[in-house]
């Protein structure tokens, strides 16, 4: 398991026992060894009782059939940023539009696997889909959209690589796209098992989203929460022939007064072979681990 790219959400001075409350401090660590078993036993038994509970299920049936991309819709041009200022424009989504948009799209795309079939979807608007990534126009860097067509990009779904229509953006100074993809997901199905009470499980806590698949398919980067009162979030995984259940914890808590802070982390986790079609699924929530916007 590696940790990177931390992050501060909040921060918010309070007692220890309200700063534990908001931050998640306390997963049973602080009893000693045997505390820290028995918390590592309750994680685990909530992921064996996600992961039955999805075996056979409806839930299980819809993801099966499905479109759920498993990377975010928006794909940065092939030779990346030419420079560190069009890099934070991007990343602060501020963009000027300096060309005509299509005023007219299909209402419907097609999302393609190769070899076996393909799916009918609603497609956006170039507008729209402008709209969803271009989310200020302000002072500073920024990036030019000098125009866009509608073309097609391929993505990482839970039934594998899928073609997929995508507005391609044009960009000024670049001879790469910006691609975001057109067509909407699936509704994800209701989970088949309630999610897990708080301070429930040994310390198990959620995660915010899924950030990445690696290429290979034998790690998932996920984005998970710890406080100031503890070392950092632990991600471990429950395989089975059908699912990837994750379940996340903190480590080292500490008592004593602390800072409220929420502090975000991208968390990459192995797996013993390829996630493949595998359902990747939160065992705290009991829901499908999904990236951001997607």
């Amino acid at each position: 398991m590696k940790v990177r790219a931390k992050r501060l959400v909040g921060l918010l001075v309070a007692p220890a026992i309200g700063a534990c409350l908001l931050a998640g401090c306390d997963d049973g660590s602080r009893a000693g060894d045997g505390g820290q078993a028995r918390s590592a036993q309750a994680q685990e038994q909530r992921a064996r009782q996600v992961a039955d509970a999805w075996r056979g299920s409806a839930a299980a049936a819809v993801w099966s059939r499905g479109y759920f991309p498993m990377a975010g819709p928006v794909q940065i041009p092939e030779s990346g940023w030419h420079s560190r200022a069009d890099e934070q424009a991007y990343e602060r989504r501020n963009f000027v539009l300096r060309g005509d948009l299509p005023a007219t799209a299909p209402e419907q795309g097609k999302v393609r696997w190769p070899g076996r079939g393909a799916l009918t979807r609603p497609l956006w608007g170039a507008r729209k889909a402008y709209r969803s990534f271009a989310l200020a126009d302000s002072a500073g860097s920024r990036l030019t959209v000098t125009g866009a067509r509608l073309g097609t990009t391929t993505v990482a779904t839970s039934r594998g690589p899928a073609t997929v229509p995508a507005w391609l953006f044009t960009l000024a100074g670049y001879g790469s796209p910006l691609k975001r993809v057109a067509v909407t997901a699936s509704t994800l199905p209701a989970s088949p098992v309630a999610p897990a009470r708080e301070g429930s499980a040994g310390g198990l806590r959620s995660l915010s989203r899924l950030a990445g698949t690696a290429p290979d398919g034998r790690s998932v980067t996920v984005r998970a929460s710890h406080g100031a009162c503890d070392d950092g979030p632990v991600v471990k995984a429950l395989e089975t022939d059908r699912s990837v259940v994750l379940y996340a914890s903190v480590r080292g808590a500490r008592d004593g007064a602390c800072t409220a802070d929420l502090i975000e982390q991208d968390v990459e986790v192995g797996l013993r072979r390829p996630l493949g079609e595998r359902v990747l699924l939160d065992a705290f929530t009991g829901r499908p681990v999904m990236p951001a916007d997607r």
